[in-house]
């Protein structure tokens, strides 16, 4: 493995990890986890994640082919420091009172009652039950529901998210093999701890720590990256 992969692979894993750890996907994992078979449930949510990971590494390393190499490190370093600020002023700030887990679980449980009660305005008798497994799609047969609910849950909560922001950023600047390879261990690290006791662990980090210690981190990939920037030019 070449310095230059390692550099990104060592970036991007512990980007990751402190960034998902407590997270509404991390949440949704270790509550879905909790409801359901656990394989299908990691499988869904890993799955989501290896494809945002290469979507995002895609992205970055795209991008300097679209601007200048110089812009693209700049603009990376600077996001290091905007979300390194945007990290601890949320940590600082954080007073305790809301808690992550508690949000998602109440979001997830108001949308299951609201499909329950659409089921039961259809009907829920055999006969339509098995009419609906004979109508539904290819997919749906082959990947259970279980999956594809964990894929798209922690698809969507994870588009726009700060994670992803950064993941772009470090590709466009860093080796995107090592990026890859670090945010899929990560990401894989951090779905493994969810399924397994997740839902206990999440109920006892502190949101506050956790802002705080990303923020330190992605201030230090600010300067590293700007020291960088000054030794090459």
């Amino acid at each position: 493995m070449t310095l230059s992969v390692l550099e990104g692979f060592t970036k991007s894993l512990a980007m990751t990890v402190l960034s998902e750890v407590g997270d509404y996907t991390f949440c949704v994992a270790a509550i879905l986890a909790m409801r359901n078979p656990r394989r299908p449930v990691f499988a869904g949510c890993m799955t989501s994640s290896v494809v945002m990971t290469i979507l995002s590494v895609l992205v970055g390393w795209a991008t300097p082919n679209l601007i200048s190499h110089k812009w693209a490190h700049h603009t990376t370093t600077l996001l290091f420091f905007v979300f390194g600020i945007l990290s601890l002023w949320e940590g600082y700030t954080e007073d305790g009172d809301e808690n992550e887990l508690e949000e998602v679980e109440e979001k997830l449980l108001k949308a299951e009652l609201k499909g329950n009660r659409g089921g039961k305005a259809k009907g829920s008798s055999k006969t339509d039950e098995d009419s609906k497994k004979e109508k539904r799609p290819f997919l749906t047969n082959f990947f259970s529901p279980i999956f594809l609910k964990a894929f798209s849950l922690t698809f969507f909560g994870e588009w726009g998210d700060k994670s992803q922001l950064a993941t772009i950023g470090l590709a466009a600047d860093e080796n995107p093999i090592g990026v890859v390879l670090g945010g899929i261990i990560g990401q894989a690290l951090c779905c493994m701890v969810a399924v397994i006791g997740g839902k206990s662990l999440a109920s006892r980090i502190s949101e506050k720590v956790v802002s705080l210690v990303s923020g330190i981190l992605f201030l230090v990939f600010g300067v590293q990256s700007f020291i960088s920037t000054a030794e090459t030019t």
